[in-house]
């Protein structure tokens, strides 16, 4: 076996033998890289020309044709464990434990004949509020990718214990549907009962990170431990906050504020103890970054250790065109979290004094800001609500309403009212206030109307979170029945009543009519397993 030499890297042979691929039953018959810094993966991915360097030392690489997660393609594998605690359905595909087992032996025949790359870290908080990760891929930028978004150790050479999780990554292996019961080559399967990934077919690097988020989803809830799909942030005085949201809600770039100390983007666990973070780094959304608008997300992109995944770059001087969607509207970032100047390390807090669900309605329905009583922030967060706008996706000819439960539905293997209930549990007896807030477009349907204004969604937010709005007299909304504010210092009055701020009251009414009954559509499926006090605090109108 041909091991990386030990050095400063992290490259230990110490790391063979009972901690190292054998207890995984692959034997390499090619070199095998431990640990190796972020300098060394970043020469070796351009030796092997995995990418390519920008201008501002960012390493760029392209994941053509999959430039985002690939749902369809995701399994679990089905047995006595996760037969009764699993939510199965097209979310969570079963995989019969044979056919997994097919593709375990052929993943582990294909990484053993190629130089490896192996990155040891930790998803999740010490103790019983994380796991150990370990990371086997072929490809250089990848190991990167785990070693900027999960929580990184020491690198003093000694031996790593064994991990909870391991991910075999084969980017470039495909699958044989007939053979290995998948839908296509692409593959992602989760063994939760061998707490084993495997991932091939596909080079988008979120299907890592997102594998072990499922992972702790499934763990977390049996140890009375709060899995979210949100970011978080702390103020001056130690005020926490949560922001739940959908892609382009403005999930990261709202929790990224310069006022307030950055605890985490994208995923968090509340224990007893109050908010921590699952990763040790950031992946961004990077399509139309700017300096003006989000200065500290854009200013980590310009920087050596920084992966931008399917942005368009100069041949000939590296500069990144990140208003440039060609390849893909979802271009992103991963980024180590201190790369943001106010990064709280580690990434943990107190309980939060609020909780803020991000929507992008598109309908121009929704107020830009309301508080939710705790039984209509089950419901919302049951619905996981935002829209999709004409021209953002193939096939999007109109404003289409998703709903996600959660606000990550992709990722909750247990039934969704399993993470619904805990959190209300947790709203009540902590006083957490909930807000409701519209990035997208009220006064009019996405096309007849401008989109809120950042700058005034974050003055709403930044008064919510103040308790500026506390005192401040409210209006039920006539079809959510959610309290809107009729007063936000800094923010135009009259956006922040949407029945008013329509130019028809009678088109008005009929683009409210037809978003709730969205909701009450979608939340049917939901009814019989949730307290009919969430239920009757849907839509009124």
């Amino acid at each position: 076996m041909k091991q990386g030499r030990e050095g400063p890297s992290g490259d230990s042979a110490g790391n063979q033998g009972r901690n190292g691929l054998d207890r995984h039953g692959i034997e390499p018959s090619s070199e095998v890289h431990w640990d190796l810094s972020p300098a060394r993966l970043y020469g070796t991915a351009l030796a092997r020309q995995e990418g390519e360097l920008t201008e501002d030392g960012a390493f760029a690489a392209g994941t053509a044709p999959h430039t985002g997660r690939s749902p369809l393609d995701r399994f679990i594998v089905r047995d006595a464990t996760t037969a009764d605690t699993v939510d199965w359905g097209p979310v969570n595909a079963p995989l019969p434990g044979d056919a997994f087992r097919r593709l375990r032996d052929d993943v582990i025949e294909h990484l053993a004949c190629r130089e490896l790359f192996v990155k040891n870290a930790r998803a999740g908080a010490e103790g019983e509020a994380g796991i150990r990760v370990r990371v086997i891929t072929t490809s250089a930028w990848h190991a990167l990718f785990a070693h900027n978004m999960f929580i990184r150790g020491d690198r003093s050479g000694v031996p790593v214990p064994h991990p909870d999780f391991t991910v075999l990554h084969a980017p470039e292996m495909q699958a044989d549907p007939g053979r290995h019961a998948t839908r296509s080559g692409t593959f992602v399967v989760l063994n939760l009962t061998d707490r084993l990934a495997l991932i091939g077919g596909t080079r988008y690097a979120g299907e890592i990170k997102k594998s072990v988020f499922t992972t702790l989803n499934y763990l977390l809830p049996a140890r009375d431990i709060l899995p979210m799909h949100c970011s978080a942030n702390v103020g001056r005085s130690g005020d926490a906050a949560l922001f739940f949201g959908l892609s382009g809600t403005g999930k990261t770039t709202l929790s990224a504020d310069p006022h307030r100390g950055l605890i985490g983007d994208d995923e968090h666990g509340w224990d007893a103890d109050g908010i921590f973070n699952f990763e040790g780094g950031c992946y961004a959304k990077a399509i139309r970054l700017s300096p003006e608008a989000e200065p500290e997300i854009y200013g980590a992109c310009r920087r050596f250790g920084t992966i931008l995944e399917n942005v368009v770059v100069d041949a000939g001087t590296g500069a990144v065109d990140f208003d440039d969607a060609t390849i893909t509207e979802n271009t992103r970032a991963s980024y180590p979290i201190h790369f943001i100047p106010n990064a709280i390390i580690p990434g943990r807090t107190g309980h939060p004094d609020n909780v803020v669900f991000l929507s992008c309605d598109a309908f121009g329905v929704l107020p830009p800001i309301s508080r939710l009583t705790p039984a209509q922030a089950m419901y919302h967060f049951l619905s996981g609500y935002t829209a999709k706008v004409a021209g953002t996706e193939r096939g999007v000819t109109e404003p289409k309403a998703v709903f996600s439960a959660g606000f990550g539905a992709p990722f909750l293997p247990r039934h969704a009212t399993v993470y619904a209930r805990m959190l209300g549990e947790r709203l009540r007896r902590h006083g957490s206030r909930v807000w409701m807030v519209n990035t997208g477009w009220v006064g009019g349907r996405a096309g007849e109307v401008n989109r809120m204004r950042l700058g005034y969604t974050r003055t709403m937010v930044r008064a919510a979170l103040e308790g500026a709005l506390d005192e401040v007299e409210t209006k039920a909304d006539p079809y959510f029945g959610v309290a809107v504010p009729t007063r936000v210092p800094g923010v135009p009055p009259e956006i922040l009543i949407p029945s008013e701020s329509w130019g028809s009251a009678e088109a008005y009414g009929r683009a409210a009519t037809r978003l709730a009954e969205m909701f009450r559509t979608n939340f049917r499926s939901y009814e019989s397993e949730t307290d009919p006090a969430v239920v009757a605090a849907g839509p009124v109108g």
